[in-house]
């Protein structure tokens, strides 16, 4: 399960200005960059082509991307490649705590591609990923963003048993645009999955985010935060799509920040703890922050 893939073939309208960043090359993302290398790791800051990057990894942030680089779904939004993945790597989960370490993290966020492959769907990795951070950083923090587990409630279980601070599944998109973006995936089955980790782990904060450009309506963009809210999800995030090739979904539009706005207060209106909306939002994007005001709103309540 990855994040929004974050470049794209020139428009026929040019790229307004809120969305032009600097291209990456401070220090401290070299030197993370060399830790990446040095330790065999996927980051879906690379492999999404985030346009964050710079900013995250220059902060001494990042996403790692486990369980390979080759996803088992080919949705018609994403830049990473699809196809038969590699072999799985139990050693992967050790080498993520290194770099944790090395990096000095203080939160720490997971994510993978989609393992239809695999008969857990990959959820045993996910677990030995946060167990093995605990071990070496017991202090930070780690959020996961998973993929849906073809639905199958014991691999989510796994995961939530390992007890990560925050459970990410991305909506994506409107229920109505689901055929068309996401291979594989069904709206009933991402509400499913966060209505049941809220379930069986109460305590652990649930996240999720959504796209923008697509071709949905405001309307409908609001249906599916009521859903959201339905069903506990307390932080959301809300980005601007941007085509990875001409070979992707076409982006309709772009989202003015005057919009992004509006849909923040409009999703705060309705009960999350938490928004972040903005045309270079991304799941990932600020998550410290993130969980640092569930936090603050639980201890309220207390």
């Amino acid at each position: 399960m990855v994040e929004a893939p974050l470049q794209f073939i020139t428009p026929r309208e040019p790229k307004p200005e809120w969305l032009k960043v600097r291209a990456p090359g401070s220090e401290n993302y070299l030197r993370l960059r060399s830790i990446m290398r040095d330790l065999k790791l996927n980051t879906v800051c690379e492999d999404a082509r985030c346009p964050n990057i710079g900013e995250c990894w220059h902060h001494g942030t990042a996403t790692f991307m486990i369980l390979g680089d080759i996803c088992t779904r080919a949705c018609a939004y994403c830049a990473v490649a699809h196809g038969k993945p590699q072999a799985l790597d139990i050693r992967e989960p050790e080498r993520v705590a290194e770099a944790v370490e090395k990096m000095g993290l203080t939160y720490a966020v997971i994510t993978s591609v989609d393992r239809d492959d695999l008969k857990d769907g990959g959820s045993g990795i996910f677990a030995d990923t946060i167990r093995a951070i605990r071990r070496r950083m017991p202090d930070t923090r780690v959020e996961v963003l998973i993929p849906d587990f073809k639905g199958e409630e014991a691999p989510l279980q796994t995961v939530l048993d390992a007890q990560p601070d925050v459970l990410n599944h991305n909506t994506e998109t409107v229920p109505r645009l689901y055929r068309m973006a996401r291979s594989g995936g069904k709206y009933s089955r991402t509400l499913e999955l966060l209505d049941r980790s809220r379930t069986y782990a109460p305590a652990i904060p649930t996240k999720t985010g959504l796209m923008v450009g697509l071709g949905e309506e405001r309307h409908e963009l609001l249906e599916v935060f009521a859903d959201l809210r339905r069903v506990g999800v307390s932080i959301l995030t809300i980005g601007q799509y941007l085509r990875p090739s001409a070979d992707h979904a076409v982006m309709t539009r772009y989202y003015h920040p005057d919009e992004f706005a509006d849909l923040k207060r409009e999703a705060l209106s309705m009960g999350f703890v938490h928004v972040e909306a903005g045309p270079l939002v991304r799941s990932s994007y600020h998550a410290h922050k993130q969980a640092d005001a569930y936090e603050t709103h639980a201890a309220a309540r207390v």
